[in-house]
């Protein structure tokens, strides 16, 4: 997709799963071009299926750093040979996938610092192979071989020893860049030991919650520190890896080789900044470390998972800073102006957040293969399930982020045996059935459900009775409703409100079926809107951009993008559906933790 010439316009970036991607924005907010790299298909050399390497315990789940890297060189110079202007470019921000993060060394700051033009990006921070060499003579004439000198060694004072003879490259060889090539992402869950422990020195899961946004998970990374330092820690602690003089191997060397920590959303950040982006509020509290009241590094958490934790971190920002200007690497070789911003990247689910342009008291809903609520809030109420972040468009704010594992699968089960796997009948039995299903009520989790902690079918009349089975037609909208009255319960669980300014935007697969959002529309009392959001972190992250470059934390992100798309209307509640559901909200409450007590059996 070409561009116009002199289309001043913002980037937004989204290193995900399985692909990066990036949008152009214009001024006008208008999306005209993006482009993708997958990395199954366009970087097979890695061998990644679905973007991942797992490993052989199936709990292990990482992803190969420099595999991001090449793939940012990829679209770049896709868009240089499409003659994409980059000198209309004023800011860029992104996303990464929530949770993963990336191990740096120090050596890696001079090689960011010192990038050369006439070379691609992958080529200059890859892992290189450091040859011990201190029983060579100094000079190139007496080793028989020309060897280029390491600048850090002539500005940190080390006396002969690491030379590299296996790139020419023009300005400083790199260093070992990355102290893993391999990175945790949010797919692993290799860490409850690292969990329990964690939430057992700060006095437990609410606790722990309560000042961080949510109960221990393994995916996090502050969980992710703690296991690697755990079982490397002398790497973690930068002693010297000896190895014998005929086996070449990268020297770690105590006090100068140190290593920084990034989420992906940083890392991402780096690679245009030209040396260490600071981690944003609002991914940073995926990581179990960052205090959501006081937007500061828990102190206890961070002692829980490693030493010196805090050092390799750096300080938190808010997520609308801008965090400096673009390296000139991107100014030389692909045309950028120099005074292009970068603004801190954050999380593809804040980005998405941004990109859904969710205001307060505004809920968005993913009915996909899983279901998935984006919460606005004001006064958050951390709980055991779900999840809290920093806001990422209103430092003042929060955003909350509820899953439910039993989505479009258990409505397609549903369909299949009750409408004998027509969509079109099963709409026929939502509009001829009531509101309140006359009081039947029912529990569909043929997987273990996320939120709440149950599994199996559970149905109940009018009497709270529970029986075996319901007529079809019936099946079918207590299913529905009982999907819908259960995101509302939970999300008022983490103190989200229903205002009457509320909008509802609807996402995913079922968000095509009106008789649905009609049943979300009435068990909400609030107005569905439908919105395209194939590129939501992306586009939030180009939108994030534009925010920085107004002024950030003292411009309203509402104003930034008011000339935006809007969403279109889909469903408003029906009549006397408040009435209705303001009845019934409180029996599915109290028959969910009928069977959730069931499930857990008797106390011991």
């Amino acid at each position: 997709m070409t561009e116009r010439a002199g289309r001043r316009c913002c980037l937004g970036w989204d290193f995900s799963t399985q692909q990066v991607k990036v949008v152009a924005v214009d001024a006008e907010l208008n999306v005209f071009y993006e482009d993708s790299v997958n990395f199954d298909r366009d970087l097979p050399e890695f061998g990644t299926q679905g973007g991942v390497h797992v490993h052989k315990d199936r709990l292990t789940v990482t992803s190969p750093v420099l595999m991001w890297v090449q793939a940012l060189d990829l679209i770049l110079e896709k868009m240089k040979a499409l003659g994409f202007d980059f000198s209309q470019v004023v800011a860029l921000s992104g996303a990464g996938q929530q949770h993963g993060s990336v191990y740096w060394k120090t050596g890696a700051s001079l090689a960011l610092s010192s990038l050369s033009p006439a070379l691609p990006l992958h080529q200059q921070l890859q892992v290189k192979t450091l040859v011990n060499l201190i029983d060579l003579q100094m000079s190139s004439e007496q080793s028989g071989t020309p060897l280029h000198r390491h600048e850090w060694e002539v500005e940190y004072g080390l006396r002969p020893a690491l030379w590299c003879r296996c790139c020419p490259l023009p300005v400083s060889c790199s260093l070992a860049c990355f102290s893993i090539s391999d990175c945790p992402i949010w797919m692993d869950s290799s860490t409850t030991a690292q969990c329990r422990q964690l939430e057992a020195a700060v006095g437990g899961a609410r606790a722990l919650s309560c000042l961080t946004g949510s109960r221990a998970y393994e995916r996090f990374t502050g969980n992710q520190i703690a296991k690697l330092f755990q079982q490397n820690p002398e790497a973690y602690s930068h002693s010297e890896v000896v190895r014998s003089s005929s086996s070449p191997a990268v020297l770690l060397v105590p006090g100068v080789v140190r290593w920084r920590i990034s989420l992906v959303s940083s890392f991402a950040a780096s690679l245009f900044l030209g040396g260490y982006a600071p981690i944003d509020y609002s991914d940073g509290s995926g990581m179990n470390l960052l205090q959501i009241q006081e937007k500061v590094w828990s102190q206890a958490c961070l002692g829980a998972c490693a030493p010196r934790l805090e050092e390799k971190l750096g300080s938190p920002v808010p997520s609308c800073s801008v965090v400096g200007a673009i390296s000139s690497y991107y100014v030389q070789r692909y045309g950028f102006p120099p005074a292009c911003k970068v603004v801190a990247f954050t999380g593809d689910n804040p980005a998405s957040l941004a990109g859904m342009r969710l205001e307060e008291g505004d809920i968005a809903v993913s009915l996909g293969t899983s279901d998935t609520l984006f919460l606005w809030l004001q006064e958050p109420m951390p709980a055991l399930e779900g999840h809290i972040f920093c806001n990422p468009v209103d430092v003042q704010h929060y955003m909350a982020l509820l899953c439910f594992k039993n989505g479009s699968l258990m409505r397609e089960k549903i369909r299949d045996e009750s409408a004998s796997g027509s969509w079109s009948k099963f709409s026929k039995a939502l509009q001829s059935t009531e509101m309140g299903n006359k009081g039947n009520l029912g529990f569909y989790f043929d997987v273990m459900e996320i939120t709440p902690g149950i599994m199996g079918r559970h149905r109940f009349n009018a009497e709270n009775t529970e029986v075996s089975a319901f007529p079809g037609d019936v099946e079918i909208r207590a299913l529905i409703e009982g999907q819908f009255m259960a995101k509302r319960i939970h999300a008022e669980g983490l103190g989200y409100r229903v205002m009457p300014k509320t909008k509802i935007l609807a996402t995913g697969g079922a968000s095509h079926n009106k008789d649905i959002l009609q049943v979300l529309a009435d068990v909400f009392g609030a107005p569905v809107y439908v919105i395209d959001t194939t590129s939501s972190a992306c586009v939030g992250s180009a939108y994030r951009a534009f925010h920085g470059l107004a002024g950030g934390t003292g411009v309203a992100f509402s104003e930034v993008v008011k000339s935006a798309p809007h969403p279109s209307l889909a469903a408003t509640p029906s009549p006397r559906a408040s009435q209705v559901y303001e009845a019934l909200l409180p029996r599915y409450a109290q028959l969910e933790q009928r069977v959730l007590s069931q499930a857990r059996g008797p106390l011991e």
